[in-house]
């Protein structure tokens, strides 16, 4: 069979016949067809996908824990977290904190007068001390792109965007995040604050929106533990594209710190 078919195409062409248009339309036919059930196939995949993710979520708050930390994450992986010098942090010590049982924080230290020489001089070795206690008061509190508590920041969040319109969005979200005690609650926490605060907040900053720093700072301002302590909220335009991270690229930050301090605690100036 396959030789009279190599046969009959070899007579077609020596009498210059061509192939009917019909099969070149079929042919296109069949690939559009197939290109289409894969397109089909991969909308079906992405749907379950997007419908899955919030009951995973939800049956498994711990996720969301990871999700907001991300304490799984190292860039690059082969860092040694333990050796800061390796990271071009000098007179730097790696230390660790427990401020209550079962939780362990790890901490740089640096010290521009080089910490070693610091702790073998019994001079200053309380004030060493002093910074690590946590009842210590700070003499000024500066704020770059805060937001006021979780749930206003989860619900703002880039990440978010494809399912905030989800019906149960803040049971299958939110809710979870609440589930692992995670709230970040600056809006409550403002009002134990006891010295000057300074805000700092880009206006196109797409991570944490303007309008929760803002918020923030109408907070801080009528909080009554501040007792008339200065509170100051410095806007950055967003023509000066600082977005979440670059406000210190700012010429006029050097100033701004120079002036919130001094006034915060003069013998800083």
């Amino acid at each position: 069979i396959s030789c009279a078919l190599r046969m009959s195409v070899r007579f077609q062409r020596a009498l210059g016949w061509t192939r009917p248009d019909w099969s070149a339309d079929v042919g296109c036919s069949l690939l559009r067809l197939g290109l289409l059930g894969k397109i089909k196939r991969m909308m079906m995949v992405l749907l379950v996908v997007y419908v899955s993710i919030p009951f995973i979520i939800k049956l498994f708050p711990s996720i969301q824990a990871k999700l907001v930390f991300l304490n799984f994450v190292r860039v690059p992986y082969f860092i040694d977290l333990k050796r800061p010098l390796d990271q071009g942090l000098n007179h730097t010590h790696n230390l660790y904190l427990e401020p209550e049982a079962g939780l362990k924080i790890g901490v740089w230290y640096q010290n521009h007068t080089e910490p070693h020489r610091t702790t073998q001089n019994l001079q200053n070795h309380t004030e060493l001390l002093r910074t690590f206690r946590f009842d210590h008061p700070p003499d000024a509190l500066i704020l770059e792109s805060p937001f006021t508590n979780i749930r206003e920041e989860a619900r703002s969040h880039p990440f978010s965007m494809v399912y905030r319109f989800l019906p149960g969005f803040d049971w299958f979200f939110l809710d979870s995040i609440t589930a692992n005690n995670i709230r970040f609650a600056s809006d409550e926490n403002v009002d134990h604050i006891s010295c000057p605060v300074l805000i700092l907040h880009a206006e196109d900053d797409g991570v944490v929106p303007f309008h929760l720093g803002k918020k923030l700072y109408s907070l801080a301002s009528r909080s009554s533990s501040l007792g008339g302590r200065k509170v100051q909220f410095v806007a950055f335009p967003a023509a000066l594209a600082f977005r979440h991270k670059f406000i210190y690229r700012s010429p006029e930050l050097p100033n701004i710190l120079s002036d919130f301090l001094g006034a915060a605690h003069p013998a800083v100036a």
